[in-house]
């Protein structure tokens, strides 16, 4: 279901008089069967948790308790969403604790007094997620339109921070702890067909009269219902936390979380250690320890460095604010794409393409190449089926044609180049195909370090020439690097875009040059890892280290995903365009490809050794032979590995912009935690020095570079911004 809410259609079905009406919200009653309409609406886009909410609700609250002969109350949305949880402006300003636990505290009692009244029915029309999730949860009754659109969930943690209205006792108590557990350590997000499963909905509903009927329904049958956990004879849903099984899905939930974290998230522990307090202490009490200790959270540097990033420059990526755009009106003009070889990248696009509505050709040299990438999409698709039906999977085949010929790329209005990484190939590619396009397509290079500029020379149109670098697996990483080559047009880089928009990737504009600016800093992170084990330091230690850093994956494991073939592929070819020589850790590459044979997970030989398993190859652990290919043997303590593996990206991150590659701070962040996997425990690689304080900063590179070499020397830019006293945000 997608149809747009129309906030006079709830009321219309609804029938009765307008009681009440605020910037907040309005109230319309039903004297005939004593239940209100609470509806909320506040001024702007989205009902968003701030002090006007918080006031504006129990407003509200007030005028319609007062309504004689009332019986229940059913709670909507006049927005799009139910509610979009807190005002992370308000939240990210906040650094009086005293001050944020007395406002928690009063949402706090104001949800507290709706669950202590008359049943409350809360009709979901729209997306419910933190506070707004919350609020739903203190209401007695969930219902929800059965909608793909429609998420509901407790995301907190991934802004640095918990549940801090309830959640994290309320959600434990309606589902069970390991339930509630693995929502909210985890930031799920769920569907609605998901969370009625899980036991977070109550019910779906087809449509908005189906759903507001179902709500009215309800509160007939249920006059004087209380939630749960208010009643005298609630029991916790099996297993109890204070039983042999409860506990152990808390050290068993500890375990996990450390196992993946690496207790870089304080927030997803701390959400545990509250859900496991608040289990043994009367409900008020509880509340209490949550609202604790979300303030201690909300107000440390981590929360708001991700909080920034995470929601700030994400969103202000989503709407493409300073980036070039179309004129009011204009079309990008792209119909028809053209996907060139067949791989994993090349078929997971031609999917993505095809599931919004582009008219595909995926084309390859190789029949089992072609097959092979036909197979994916056919596969991708089935999920899609899955969950949206067999017709929603069709229509996404019959949008894709695979091919061995140029015939059928004649009219493509956009040609994403993904084949070998060789710049006479491709070359030669866009020299073959060019002609056959429609008269203003745009030839757009997936290359994920050849510049772009060089690669436009074989065009007989480099305006419209442009870098489209992907991420893989293309159908799950939002992020999409856009490069600007000397020639690519304005009108290219927004038909580009309005293209980004309509695949729904999330993208961040950079200038050229080699690596642009993702590729240079993950070959800076990977680099630095080998380096680390050639100079003799205990492989298991360098990925730990890594880990402990809070890097999504160690480098040595990255490594062999990526092949080392290709690794050193790479370095050589970084070698002969930058003039910069290759890198004291080719030779250990080298040495384990040429001598060793050890390409990577690829034929299950690398810097891990591999078995063979009926899904591919599964790693073992780290090769024994490593070691006598490397130095002697270092010690070396685990925080100063961690550093330099961050230090290593920094300093790269830092001459992207003396090269003038980062346009924007923005991007330096978004590419970053979106693309490469940089620590999101850190808000960014500029978020990061930023807490370092630049001064030391330097310091601390000038020592590394005297150790380690030149890639350490800070760049020109770190260098002014210390001698001014400068910061990257304030």
């Amino acid at each position: 279901m997608n149809q747009k809410l129309d906030v006079g259609e709830i009321e219309a079905l609804f029938g009765g008089e307008r009681v009440f009406a605020s910037d907040v919200a309005r109230v319309w009653w039903d004297g005939a069967t004593g239940q209100a309409l609470l509806i909320l609406k506040m001024e702007g886009r989205a009902n968003k948790i701030n002090a006007r909410f918080g006031e504006g609700l129990a407003e509200a609250m007030e005028a319609t308790r007062a309504l004689s002969g009332l019986k229940g109350i059913v709670l909507a949305s006049g927005h799009r969403d139910f509610c979009v949880g807190a005002d992370l402006e308000m939240l990210y300003g906040s650094r009086d604790a005293a001050a944020l636990y007395s406002q928690v505290r009063s949402l706090s009692a104001l949800f507290r007094s709706i669950e202590q009244g008359v049943p409350v029915a809360c009709a979901l029309t729209g997306t419910a997620l933190g506070g707004g999730y919350e609020l739903a949860l203190s209401c007695h009754y969930r219902a929800a339109l059965d909608s793909p659109e429609l998420q509901v969930g407790l995301p907190e943690v991934n802004l640095g921070v918990i549940p801090g209205s309830g959640g994290t006792q309320r959600l434990p108590r309606l589902i069970g702890i390991q339930g509630a557990l693995e929502n909210i350590a985890q930031a799920k997000i769920l569907r609605a067909s998901e969370a009625a499963s899980a036991g977070m909905l109550d019910s779906l509903a087809p449509d908005v009269a189906s759903l507001l009927e179902g709500c009215r329904g309800w509160l007939a049958k249920n006059p004087g219902r209380k939630q749960p956990w208010d009643s005298g004879d609630f029991v916790w849903p099996a297993p109890a936390p204070n039983s042999e099984e409860g506990r152990n899905i808390f050290m068993v939930g500890c375990a996990m979380l450390y196992q993946k974290t690496n207790g870089v998230f304080p927030a997803a522990e701390a959400a545990i250690s509250v859900v496991q307090q608040g289990s043994s202490l009367q409900f008020d009490r509880a509340l209490e320890v949550e609202a604790r200790r979300f303030v201690q959270l909300a107000v440390s540097d981590q929360a708001k460095d991700m909080i920034r990033t995470f929601f700030f420059h994400r969103s202000a990526a989503e709407r493409h604010e300073g980036l070039p755009t179309l004129a009011k009106g204009e079309d990008a003009g792209i119909r028809k794409v053209a996907i060139l070889g067949a791989g994993m990248m090349g078929a997971g696009l031609a999917f993505l393409c095809a599931s919004r509505g582009y008219e595909v050709v995926l084309k390859d040299i190789t029949a089992p190449a072609l097959e092979a990438g036909m197979a994916h999409v056919r596969t991708e698709a089935e999920r899609v089926g899955k969950r949206k039906g067999a017709a929603a999977a069709a229509a996404i085949l019959e949008k894709v044609t695979g091919t061995l010929e140029n015939a059928p790329i004649a009219g493509t209005d956009l040609v994403i180049e993904a084949v070998i990484e060789d710049m006479k190939i491709k070359h030669r590619v866009t020299r073959e195909l060019e002609p056959l396009l429609s008269p203003n397509a745009i030839w757009a290079s997936n290359t994920s370090a050849l510049p772009i500029t060089a690669l436009a020379e074989a065009s007989a149109h480099p305006d419209r020439f442009v870098g489209l670098h992907f991420f893989s697996p293309v159908e799950k990483m939002p992020l999409l690097e856009i490069i600007h080559g000397d020639k690519t047009s304005e009108n290219t880089l927004a038909r580009s875009l309005a293209f980004c928009r309509s695949i729904k990737k999330l993208p961040i504009l950079v200038n050229d040059g080699y690596g642009f600016y993702t590729s240079r800093v993950f070959a800076s992170y990977l680099l630095e890892g080998v380096q680390m084990v050639a100079e003799g330091i205990d492989p298991v230690l360098v990925e730990w280290a890594a880990r402990s850093a809070g890097m999504v994956v160690p480098p040595l494991q990255v490594f062999d995903e990526v092949s080392l073939r290709l690794g050193r592929h790479v370095l050589e070819q970084a070698a002969e365009y930058t003039g910069r020589g290759l890198p004291q850790a080719t030779a250990l590459l080298v040495a384990l490809v040429d001598q060793h044979g050890r390409l990577g997970k690829v034929n299950g030989k690398g810097f891990y050794d591999y078995t063979q398993g009926s899904r591919g190859y599964k790693r073992t652990g780290i090769w024994t032979g490593l070691t006598e290919l490397t130095a002697t043997r270092q010690t070396a303590e685990v925080p100063a590995l961690a550093r330099r593996l961050l230090l290593a990206q920094c300093a790269e991150v830092a001459r992207c912009f003396d090269e003038g590659i980062l346009r924007q701070y923005r991007d330096a962040e978004v590419g970053a935690i979106f693309g490469i996997g940089f620590a999101p425990n850190t808000g960014g690689p500029l978020a990061w020095m930023d807490r370092q304080g630049i001064p030391a900063l330097v310091a601390e590179l000038e020592a590394l570079a005297a150790l380690h070499g030149e890639r350490f020397v800070p760049a020109t830019k770190l260098r002014e911004m210390a001698a001014k006293g400068e910061r990257f945000f304030d």
